[in-house]
């Protein structure tokens, strides 16, 4: 908490943002301090969820409304920049990748004991062959799972440090349209970079197989390289105090590693048993030592 009187009413306001969510909507993980976003089914509690986001990032001190329509549609236009170097969203392939490779050793178990079993050379062998070959695919996709996760944790990285920079272009993207309701307005539009189309993962077999990796493997290093890249430079720049002797206020886009005690937490309530439960625990216990 700050020492300076102005600075800790600000960071108990915060706090309180945060901490009333967490206490009305049970939630207990102590390392996302709101958890994800919650669906539309509940307006009170979307207000409340985007009440303590914009506390977490600082943008509730940001009033779109009073500013000039030129500096909304500047905001507007950095949505583009803020998504344009952000790693695809590779979750669906990721668990198509996933599911093949159990697919793949369900299937080498299964015809090991079909070779097994088998009662003509013929057969035994044809099944010997389909096990070596799901046995073989295994690795190979185990490889992609692991290029596809790193492009996972790459996107994560990435929402949580543009996070509120989105939210604010998407506050200035409104405040136009309710200003100018009979304007065409093209919606925003996210700039992020081309997803590996499907046909180019569920071929896994010839990514197994190749020599070269797919291309779709080299696209999603490069990708990584330059999301890096930026990333170290978002991490360098620092808000200058405004007393120049002072030095830095600290990062523009701060950005932490996901922190277990980031929350702090009251100790759980001691739950105790009624005296009649403690009484019968304890006729229990007097009996087991007798009879002993």
């Amino acid at each position: 908490m700050p020492d300076e009187p102005g600075e800790r009413l600000d960071w108990q306001q915060r706090a309180s943002a945060i901490g009333a969510y967490r206490e009305l909507y049970g939630v207990e993980d102590q390392a996302d301090p709101i958890g994800p976003e919650p669906a539309g089914s509940s307006p009170e509690q979307r207000a409340a969820w985007h009440a303590g986001f914009a506390a977490l990032t600082r943008t509730d001190t940001v009033d779109v409304r009073a500013l000039p329509e030129a500096s909304l549609w500047h905001m507007r236009d950095t949505y583009k920049a803020e998504t344009e170097w952000a790693p695809p969203h590779v979750g669906r392939q990721l668990r198509g990748v996933r599911r093949a490779a159990e697919d793949a050793r369900q299937l080498a178990i299964r015809s090991q004991a079909e070779a097994m079993a088998a009662t003509d050379a013929e057969t035994a062998e044809r099944h010997t062959r389909m096990a070596a070959s799901a046995e073989a695919l295994q690795p190979a996709y185990r490889r992609i799972e692991a290029r596809l996760e790193e492009a996972m944790d790459d996107r994560r990285a990435s929402e949580q440090i543009t996070a509120g920079p989105r939210r604010l272009a998407v506050a200035a993207d409104s405040e136009p349209r309710s200003r100018n309701p009979d304007k065409p307005i093209e919606p925003l539009r996210s700039a992020e970079p081309r997803l590996p189309g499907d046909d180019e993962i569920t071929n896994r077999t010839d990514a197994a197989t190749s020599a070269e990796p797919p291309e779709w493997v080299t696209q999603l290093a490069e990708q990584r390289r330059a999301f890096q890249e930026k990333l170290e430079e978002r991490q360098n720049v620092l808000i200058p105090d405004e007393d120049p002797d002072y030095g830095f206020v600290g990062q523009a886009w701060p950005w932490q590693e996901r922190d277990p005690d980031a929350i702090l937490q009251p100790p759980k309530p001691e739950l105790r048993p009624c005296a009649g439960i403690e009484r019968i625990a304890g006729y229990e216990m007097s009996d087991r030592e007798a009879g002993g």
